[in-house]
């Protein structure tokens, strides 16, 4: 079987965004849903971008997977510009129905592979791999309509990682599970980067999701999105959930979209916390 390492290579950032703007027409009209963004991410981060409904992120996230194109600025991947979709980038959105309803967890896993012109018994070998990863080696043959919301979700991931992807884009993957599969889910990921320590660029709107999943934040303000402030969060997780750093951390995320400070938007403000 041939499931390579995701490895931490310190030649500068994976991803590199600098001054990304993004428009889109509606009717007559030009909408801006980002303007001059501008981020890192390097191997290994968890990295998230977060902001309010209508903010860009996860248009942000679409132009990373290539699916659309800044009017302004650039996307480089690997010092290479990013130009359309690829392989080195795939996505989990938060509709697990995106799963083939007549193929099971197995052939779900392994249809992006062989899609892909990989050996039959390379992606099966790679597929079972990180169903096991995911804990759902025992529903390997089940069908999706006979799975959980959050087994739904550890499928697509199994698919994404299976694919060996540079970085793994998630947008708002969770957002349509309840509260207690929500945080088993936050948990499962957890676990899987400890292990793995691959490469993600995750999307919400929830500030203690952001906390609990990211690494590193990027807040993006209301519409169009701009860069408010950049977070440093490696020092929370769900075991400092409700904790008094914890909450005072995201307070001040808070304050930072949506209060006082958040009046003058600033291009580069990195908040250490």
């Amino acid at each position: 079987m041939s499931v390579l390492p995701f490895q931490a290579v310190p030649n500068g950032p994976l991803l590199r965004a600098r001054g990304v703007t993004i428009e889109y027409p509606a009717g007559d009209a030009i909408v801006r849903a980002t303007h001059d963004v501008s981020f890192d991410v390097w191997r290994g981060d968890r990295f998230v971008l977060l902001g309010p409904s209508g903010c860009g992120k996860s248009t942000l996230l679409k132009a990373v997977g290539g699916f659309i194109a800044p009017c302004a600025g650039s996307l480089e991947l690997d010092g290479r510009a990013i130009a359309g979709p690829g392989r080195d980038r795939i996505v989990v959105f938060q509709e697990f129905d995106q799963l083939a309803p007549w193929k099971t967890v197995r052939q779900n896993v392994m249809f992006p592979l062989l899609a892909g012109k990989t050996p039959k018994r390379e992606a099966e070998a790679r597929a079972l791999h990180w169903i096991e990863k995911v804990g759902l080696s025992r529903f390997v043959d089940a069908y999706p309509h006979t799975l959980s919301g959050g087994m739904k979700a550890r499928v697509a991931i199994a698919r994404a990682l299976a694919m060996q992807p540079e970085i793994l884009l998630m947008d708002e993957p969770f957002a349509a599970l309840d509260a207690l599969t929500r945080r088993r889910m936050h948990e499962e990921l957890q676990v899987l980067w400890d292990e793995v320590r691959f490469t993600m660029l995750f999307v919400t709107h929830s500030i203690e999701e952001a906390l609990v999943v990211g690494s590193r934040i990027l807040l993006l303000s209301p519409h169009p999105g701009r860069v408010r402030a950049e977070i440093n969060s490696h020092q929370f997780g769900l075991h400092s959930a409700g904790g008094a750093e914890f909450q005072a951390a995201a307070e001040r995320i808070h304050g930072l979209l949506f209060g006082a400070e958040a009046a003058v938007p600033q291009r580069a403000r990195a908040v250490r916390s």
